[in-house]
């Protein structure tokens, strides 16, 4: 047995990651005077779970523009961070249907559907100047065939009730200072889809499907709506369950039945975050729903809760669990989602969120972000998870660009000059992605502490995968145990580690 580390070392100082390379001692067990009891991680391989089928990213129109700025062999060596197996060897892309936040404007594939009813002009010529070509790159850079993932964030404004911002959401998703007349149907802060136009929308979404199938896109999966119960202030559609369930059920499945979609696009629902997700699933699955449901597609935003994930898995095995959404709540470079003026700051008591935020370094943030991404899925793998994927593959220094206020981060940043920088949630991501391999199998494992998390597979090359994270600032010795087989780990504080068994 031969077992090598590769670990990963962040310096909140001056922001730079290290990565180390390191064979690791293995021993038989049998042969040691004293059994180690303390600091042991179980690995058992002939427990076997999921097969976990990958990793992806969204490849919105603002990260498609940026990489369109880029020189041929800047963008080719973006796109291969992600795309081909030096990279992520991502098999997943998430496209929004129309506008959302990640925007240049907002936009809708038929201008005016109330004098187009039939939606005669129905076009995505929008998406044909950034995101296909972008896309098409991508496909050929990964070496195999990538499964897209359409997601709507809006029906056209027309469709739709006047917006309804609720304190919750605008204390969650801002837009105070944003003007938008509230008796007036928007795309932005919400409002739902009137029930008269609910075939017009199921056929909307299948024109748009189809419309990405000509283009030679292998569009495998289509969710029913982005964040379900967000009225964001950007692109957004509230649902109830009830409303979701009957257009699902009603308007979008036979739509897509008929148009012979069904056979090679899987429908998802949800699209949300987890805090909610039993709840949402339970009310939407009955005997006659559960079979026009590929799977529940989720995002990150409101914790953990992991144990909803295994719930679910265990109620609805069949169905996929979908991470589909995920990226870091700040500007890269800042602390914060939005420039906030200083006069507004001396405002904030001491215990505002905005305030304790402030008293961290940027570089402090981006390894949060980094240990965020990790424990997640390391989290996610152990409750059922299938598949994962992020939000931008790329954003500016403003975190954006975007059509509304605000920016987020994402694992590689675009540079005024060109080039792009890869944040070290980048390098997180590429370790566990070469660790943790696309078509493997999870297997069992157990862990002696709050301090570590762990997650293990056999890859389909037989060799076994394990990624560590210390959550600790102190060093540990780590001690995993495989069929009577002993590997020693010294795993730094504050440091991700991906260990190959073979």
């Amino acid at each position: 047995m031969k077992a090598i580390q590769n670990a990963i070392r962040f310096d909140k100082t001056i922001g730079q990651a290290h990565i180390q390379t390191a064979d690791l001692l293995v021993r038989d067990e049998r042969t040691l005077t004293q059994q180690k009891e303390q600091n042991v991680v179980g690995l058992y391989p002939a427990y076997s779970y999921q097969t976990f089928d990958g990793y992806g990213c969204a490849m919105t129109e603002s990260a498609c523009f940026l990489l369109s700025k880029m020189s041929p062999e800047a963008r080719r060596e973006a796109l291969s961070c992600w795309f081909g197996p030096g990279g992520m060897d991502a098999r997943f892309i998430r496209i929004p249907m129309d506008s959302c936040d990640y925007s240049l404007s907002e936009y809708q594939a038929v201008p005016d559907p109330i004098k187009d009813p039939d939606l005669k002009t129905f076009s995505i010529e929008r998406d044909k100047m950034y995101i296909l070509p972008i896309v098409k790159e991508a496909m050929e850079l990964a070496g195999h065939p990538l499964s897209v993932l359409l997601s709507p964030w809006s029906p056209p404004a027309v469709w739709k009730t006047p917006p309804l911002l609720t304190e919750n959401d605008v204390a969650i998703y801002g837009g105070q200072d944003q003007k938008v007349e509230m008796g007036k149907p928007s795309r932005i802060f919400g409002g739902s889809l009137k029930p008269e136009f609910y075939p017009s929308w199921a056929k909307y979404l299948v024109k748009y499907v189809q419309a990405y199938l000509d283009e030679g896109i292998n569009i495998t999966m289509l969710s029913v709506q982005n964040e379900a119960s967000a009225a964001t202030s950007w692109d957004s559609c509230v649902w109830t369950a009830k409303q979701e369930k009957t257009f699902l059920r009603d308007y979008l499945y036979p739509a897509m039945k008929n148009a012979g979609l069904l056979d090679r696009v899987g429908l998802f629902i949800w699209d949300h975050n987890k805090e909610r997700i039993v709840e949402r699933i339970d009310e939407m699955m009955d005997s006659e729903t559960s079979g026009m449901i590929t799977g529940f597609a989720y995002h990150w935003y409101s914790g953990d809760h992991f144990e909803a994930l295994s719930m679910l898995h265990e109620r609805y095995p069949d169905k996929v669990l979908l991470h589909s959404e995920s990226c870091g709540l700040h500007i890269p470079g800042k602390v914060l989602a939005f420039d906030v003026p200083t006069s507004q700051l001396r405002e904030l008591g001491p215990e505002h969120p905005m305030a304790q935020a402030l008293e961290k370094s940027p570089h402090e943030v981006d390894l949060e972000d980094a240990i965020n991404y990790a424990h997640d899925i390391l989290g996610d793998l152990n409750h059922g998870m299938e598949r994962w994927i992020d939000w931008n593959l790329i954003v500016d220094r403003t975190g954006g660009p975007r059509h509304v206020p605000g920016g987020f981060a994402a694992p590689l940043v675009y540079e005024e000059d060109g080039r792009f920088t890869r944040t070290v949630s980048y390098e997180y991501l590429r370790l566990i992605a070469h660790t943790l391999r696309p078509g493997s199998i999870r297997i069992g494992s157990s862990v002696f502490g709050r301090d570590i998390d762990v997650a293990a597979v056999r890859n389909k090359d037989g060799s076994l995968g394990v990624i560590l994270l210390n959550h600790s600032k102190q060093e540990m010795v780590i001690n995993l145990r495989v069929e009577g087989m002993l590997v020693e780990a010294v795993v730094s504080g504050e440091t991700l580690a991906g260990i190959l068994i073979s």
